[in-house]
């Protein structure tokens, strides 16, 4: 975070530049909060997967990051159509079968889901949640500039962060080229996420986001050796029909 955040805030800056709209006090406010909210939940999700078993925090945390946004969407009046709906359900589903351990998962042996780790992937989770929230929030007129303002913002706070631990060691040779590769994924993945809430129901948009664990179980697989179990691999295909369900709802 300490060389992601400053080098995709100046990526952003560029794009958000590039890209036009005027700078409104809503896209700083917004923009500021939702950069404040996804530092903690990067922060608290980090720590939750070192702890525990990344192939039930992530999953676990993904169900709480698509139900926030989703009721919020809901309580605003937002009123997905009936096969949208039952996208919704089934990807709920999803990411909770995804979730299911191996009891002969390495990964599961030697880390537990404790207490202390069940409390870091429930506040990642939410503010991941708040994350689609707060985002939605910022005017649309201003194009780019709340992903700016939200970099500059969590920048400021892991900055801080570091100061007040006096923690400030840089990451070297492929450490930091990979810090530098995660800059960029951040910021595609950030604007085209923004470009899916402003174009989209927040409800309907959120929830194919939050499917982001189908990717995480596949490289756990393939990087960590992690056995995919059948209930895994039934929440693998149901995610696939719930992108189909809503994409066509």
């Amino acid at each position: 975070m300490l060389v992601t955040y400053p080098v995709a805030t100046v990526m952003l800056g560029v794009v958000a530049v590039t890209a036009g709209g005027p700078v409104h006090p809503g896209a700083v406010l917004w923009g500021a909060l939702y950069g404040i909210s996804q530092a903690i939940g990067v922060y608290w999700f980090y720590a939750a997967v070192s702890a525990g078993p990344i192939s039930v925090v992530s999953p676990l945390a993904a169900v709480l990051n698509a139900a926030v946004p989703v009721a919020v969407g809901v309580a605003l009046g937002e009123r997905p159509g009936e096969m949208a709906s039952m996208g919704v359900v089934l990807a709920m589903v999803a990411v909770v079968l995804v979730s299911r351990e191996s009891p002969d998962d390495e990964d599961v042996r030697t880390h537990r889901f404790t207490s202390k780790v069940a409390w870091l992937t429930v506040g990642s989770g939410v503010a991941f949640g708040l994350d689609f929230v707060l985002l939605h929030q910022a005017p649309v007129e201003c194009r780019l500039w709340p992903l700016f303002f939200a970099r500059a913002a969590a920048t400021v706070l892991v900055f801080a962060v570091c100061a007040g631990s006096k923690n400030f060691a840089l990451p070297s040779r492929t450490p930091l080229r990979l810090a530098v590769a995660a800059a960029i994924l951040d910021t595609c993945a950030n604007i085209t996420m923004l470009l899916a809430i402003q174009k989209w129901m927040l409800s309907l948009a959120s929830i194919l986001i939050s499917l982001y664990p189908a990717t995480t179980v596949i490289l756990a697989i393939v990087v960590l050796r992690e056995r995919l179990t059948r209930w895994q691999a039934v929440g693998m295909l149901l995610t696939a029909t719930s992108v189909s369900l809503i994409a066509a709802g």
